[in-house]
């Protein structure tokens, strides 16, 4: 089975499994909705503009994320209270660990798609715009999460999973930061040998 499809199956099965007695179902369609966007979206330019197995295994890591997120809620993931438990921690971390991926997989899918796509060559200016990129999308999703929380008023607490943290907006979007910026110091030396092997850029 292709790569790709294999990851698909994964995202899938995980989508099947959270879609069962989810803890909230209008928090369920909120937190997966980035995924029933995203995966049309790849199905139907998978041949014309694929991208790297790299940049495809992150985008399902970050879906199985959202997933698990989905079916207990943010504040409620079992492995986050083990980890609270683990070590002292006032609050379930899983949102935390959310929006660090918030950061992670975007800043290699902004890499990917600065080099293919416009004249931009590797180095301190790529490195800054894909991590102004993920700082942007935070910021969105935290303006979404906003918007939610001014229509659906009580109803969007546990989208919002802030958890009684008053600055869990201002937590959010450092940890994209830290996302982005790790992996890209992590990842670029992967990411341009298989962008190169492919052909996807010099």
């Amino acid at each position: 089975m292709d790569f790709r499809w294999a990851l698909m199956l994964l995202v899938a099965i995980a989508l099947v499994w959270s879609g069962v007695a989810p803890f909230d179902r209008a928090t369920w369609w909120l937190e997966v909705a980035p995924v029933l966007i995203a995966a049309p979206l790849l199905v139907s330019t998978a041949r014309r503009f694929p991208l790297t197995p790299l940049l495809y295994a992150l985008i399902a890591a970050h879906a199985v994320i959202l997933i698990i997120g989905g079916h207990y809620t943010y504040a409620r993931v079992p492995a986050g209270f083990w980890v609270q438990d683990w070590l002292g921690l006032a609050r379930n971390h899983y949102d935390r660990l959310g929006h660090f991926a918030q950061g992670f997989e975007p800043a290699i899918l902004a890499r990917e798609l600065l080099l293919r796509r416009t004249p931009l060559r590797r180095g301190g200016w790529l490195f800054l715009l894909a991590t102004a990129c993920c700082l942007a999308f935070s910021a969105f999703y935290e303006l979404v999460e906003w918007w939610t929380a001014l229509l659906a008023g009580d109803g969007a607490t546990d989208f919002l999973a802030t958890q009684g943290d008053p600055w869990d907006t201002q937590w959010d979007m450092f940890l994209a930061l830290l996302g982005a910026l790790a992996a890209q110091l992590a990842l670029s030396r992967l990411h341009d040998a298989q962008l190169r092997s492919r052909g996807y850029t010099d």
